[in-house]
């Protein structure tokens, strides 16, 4: 079972997670990150390193509809494999309620 990034990524797009991967699954959108499902090894370590607690198992309840989210946009983004600074306002959304509505499908500029 993998890890997915769930809704309270979107404008926080918060990086820590991406450091800690030992297999470099994490891909960059616009202003939200994503885990490539068939690339991700299950270790979990990337979980409790989200400032936003928005790294999830696939099979927790409320959050299997990520799967395909993560998935499809993995298939699309460029590869992440560094920290990077977080968006200047990042706290501000972080815990927002709805930000499925804030989600930019474009992937992250290079």
């Amino acid at each position: 079972m993998a890890y997915v990034v769930t809704e309270n990524c979107i404008r926080c797009k918060y990086t820590d997670c991406v450091e800690v991967c030992p297999v470099d699954c994490f891909y960059e959108g616009e202003n939200m990150l994503v885990i490539h499902p068939d690339e991700c090894i299950d270790c979990g370590v990337c979980e409790p390193e989200c400032p936003a607690d928005a790294i999830k198992a696939e099979g927790d309840e409320g959050h299997a509809e990520w799967l395909d989210h993560n998935r499809t946009f993995a298939a699309q983004w460029p590869n992440l494999t560094k920290r990077l600074p977080a968006p200047g306002d990042a706290d501000i959304w972080n815990g927002a309620p709805d930000k499925a509505g804030e989600f930019n499908p474009a992937p992250a500029p290079r």
